[in-house]
């Protein structure tokens, strides 16, 4: 004897009409807001971005209140995962980024490559890169960005009116 319940079309109509409207993400976020950042969450940080488990040092890296020291020293991290962890985080210092544009890792300065606060002087050492997949990264995102810049005007004229 099977368990599936099959609903007939007018359950499945009755369910689409009565279900909860969808939030925007900024909706979301003003039910939701994020908890504030503690002394106690920093020391907790600092206390994860030493541990031998690389997983849960990239965890640090990852963090938007992750601060500049804890940065610099995640990205000096033996494991790869880890740097690039710091490299895609929008969050990181741009002295940083910098100093890891000429990483060892490929992998890493791909992720600054794509890292959309990466500044402009870094970006331009990395379309030089040795390896063509970052050189490829560093296209790909001018792209997008002159993209993005041919949109921007036409949303922003008024409609014409009749």
């Amino acid at each position: 004897m099977s368990c599936i319940r099959f609903n007939t079309p007018a359950q499945r109509q009755a369910m689409r009409d009565h279900r909860p409207a969808m939030l925007t993400a900024e909706e979301a976020a003003a039910l939701h807001p994020a908890p504030e950042f503690t002394e106690s969450k920093l020391r907790r940080l600092r206390l994860l971005a030493a541990d031998p488990n690389p997983k849960i040092r990239e965890a640090v890296a990852s963090s938007y209140n992750t601060p500049e020291d804890l940065f610099l020293t995640l990205a000096n991290d033996p494991d790869e995962g880890v740097r690039g962890c710091v490299a895609k985080n929008e969050a990181t210092p741009c002295d940083i980024l910098r100093s890891l544009a000429s990483d060892r890792s490929e992998t890493v300065r791909g992720w600054v490559a794509v890292n959309y606060s990466v500044p402009a002087d870094v970006m331009e050492t990395l379309a030089n890169d040795r390896s063509r997949t970052v050189r490829s990264l560093v296209k790909w995102k001018a792209q997008l960005a002159e993209e993005d810049a041919a949109v921007a005007p036409a949303a922003a004229e008024p409609a014409l009116r009749p």
